[in-house]
């Protein structure tokens, strides 16, 4: 399993351990990912994701999985995502029409 933010995108970053003598070992950030159930107001179901804590801090801001991913650019998003953002769309439009 990639460690990769869902929702955001986020992944591992690139840098060095320096020591006091100024030596630089490479290391990588990992980012905090935790396995979370959202809900979906607009499907009424709950929805596995792995999410960082910074995807679930923007989640809670934005009022929920639905605002949010309706937001948020494809370009960021999993392909999980992507089609969960299809169908809140499809399920929105439905009720809007």
């Amino acid at each position: 399993m990639s460690r990769i933010c869902e929702l955001t995108g986020k992944g591992r970053q690139v840098g060095h351990n320096v020591s006091h003598a100024n030596n630089k070992t490479k290391r990588t950030f990992l980012p905090n990912l935790q396995n979370v159930t959202l809900l979906s107001d607009a499907l009424g179901t709950s929805v596995k994701l792995r999410v960082s804590t910074h995807g679930l801090r923007s989640v809670e801001h934005n009022g929920g999985l639905d605002n949010w991913l309706l937001k948020t650019s494809d370009a960021d998003l999993s392909l999980r995502a992507r089609r969960l953002k299809r169908d809140i769309a499809k399920k929105k439009a439905a009720v809007a029409a």
